[in-house]
């Protein structure tokens, strides 16, 4: 017994010694973590483009492109909503699968206005993806009905 003491105490020091090697720590994994999140958003957000109310108009008209509406309930039953347009659940968290299994497809995104980041974030997500075509109309439900493009009320 006195014999096996030594042999599992240089065992287990050795199997320590291996598993803490090359591992970073916890807190090290996920600032890791956290900054590789922050530049997969980064690279989104610059792969996001901008659509003007008459450019977004033309595209639908033509069939070019999905509108996507990132605003919330409230926000649509005041507001309403262009027609057509896919109505997210969450900007932040919403469910991939309401977006087109083409993810070469034109998506638009839009929120209230331009004081609004919603569409921003519900975009870069759609580039996180994989969706290759993808922009925001800044102006929002706001400025599409100011333009007198048409409206559907919820």
């Amino acid at each position: 017994m006195r014999r096996l003491v030594p042999i599992v105490v240089a065992a287990g020091l050795a199997l320590a010694g291996a598993c803490s090697k090359d591992q970073p720590a916890a807190g090290g994994s996920a600032k890791a973590v956290a900054a590789e999140q922050a530049a997969a958003e980064q690279a989104a957000a610059a792969k996001v483009g901008e659509v003007s109310v008459d450019q977004l108009d033309q595209l639908i008209a033509k069939g070019e492109c999905q509108a996507i509406d990132a605003n919330n309930a409230s926000t649509r039953a005041r507001a309403g909503v262009i027609p057509g347009a896919t109505l997210l659940t969450s900007y932040s968290d919403y469910d991939l699968s309401v977006l087109p299994t083409d993810k070469g497809k034109k998506l638009v995104f839009y929120c209230a206005n331009e004081m609004c980041g919603a569409s921003h974030a519900a975009a870069e997500r759609a580039v996180i993806a994989g969706y290759t075509d993808v922009g925001v109309m800044p102006a929002g439900i706001a400025g599409w009905a100011k333009a007198g493009k048409p409206v559907r009320t919820l």
